[in-house]
């Protein structure tokens, strides 16, 4: 892989919502556009040796949006998976969700652990799908779970550093992220991968996520490769990313 290709490239797309309503469709038809658009991003990362791809579907906050949008979002993830388990499979990708799973159906983490489990030996593109997940919830879960070991004498409080902490963390397998692409128009995180994208390259796009494409991508990737990363040193200096410290 060229280093002018981000190893870890995450995605907030955003704007369903907004492109149904100028297209006066219900809420739920720009989500199901916005599943198609995914579709083909996927692909796209895996032709230009992209490595790692994370999604943000749905966060923790999106649970206060109206009941009947959020069961709506929960059937669409359902469809996506089974329909697209398949071709996950014979693509070489490898799906892995992160987040919270005890407030989604029975059926839902059913199909979550059956995609994650049939795609666990492919070796192409990691595909990560946050659903249910909030940076800082995660930040602090890990750090409760860090002090309930030292409580019980597993742990020192000197043995607390970088690694331990991203090993405690939902995201604990993924790599640092190099790039993050969000559309929509909108210019924050909104609580996503925060402790992951601590040298993260932004690119803002006022694309609405249903109207994004190949070449919004390659845009997108253009920007990164002129970008002078110098990770708070020198531009000669190697880039700390934090070592992956938990496998699955």
């Amino acid at each position: 892989m060229s280093s002018d290709v981000p190893n870890h490239l995450a995605i907030i797309m955003d704007g369903n919502r907004r492109w149904a309503r100028s297209h006066r469709l219900e809420a739920l038809v720009g989500h199901d556009k916005g599943a198609q658009v995914l579709r083909f991003i996927v692909k796209d990362c895996a032709k230009v040796d992209i490595n790692w791809l994370t999604v943000f579907a749905f966060s923790s906050e999106n649970w206060r949006r109206p009941q009947q949008e959020v069961n709506g979002l929960m059937r669409l993830m359902e469809g996506f998976i089974k329909t697209q388990t398949q071709e996950f499979l014979e693509s070489n990708v490898r799906l892995r969700i992160i987040g919270r799973r005890d407030r989604f159906s029975q059926s839902l983490c059913a199909l979550i652990r059956d995609v994650e489990e049939r795609s666990a030996n492919n070796t192409g593109l990691n595909l990560t799908v946050a659903l249910d997940y909030g940076g800082q919830q995660d930040i602090a879960a890990a750090v409760s779970r860090i002090a309930e070991e030292i409580e019980m004498g597993i742990l020192k409080a000197s043995d607390v550093d970088d690694d331990l902490l991203k090993s405690r963390l939902d995201t604990k397998i993924l790599p640092s992220v190099d790039l993050l692409i969000r559309t929509g128009g909108e210019q924050r995180l909104s609580n996503f991968l925060l402790w992951d994208m601590s040298y993260a390259e932004l690119f803002f796009t006022a694309k609405l996520w249903p109207d994004f494409t190949t070449e919004d991508l390659y845009l997108a990737l253009a920007a990164f490769k002129e970008r002078e990363r110098r990770f708070g040193g020198d531009k000669d200096n190697g880039q700390p990313h934090l070592r992956v410290v938990v496998s699955d």
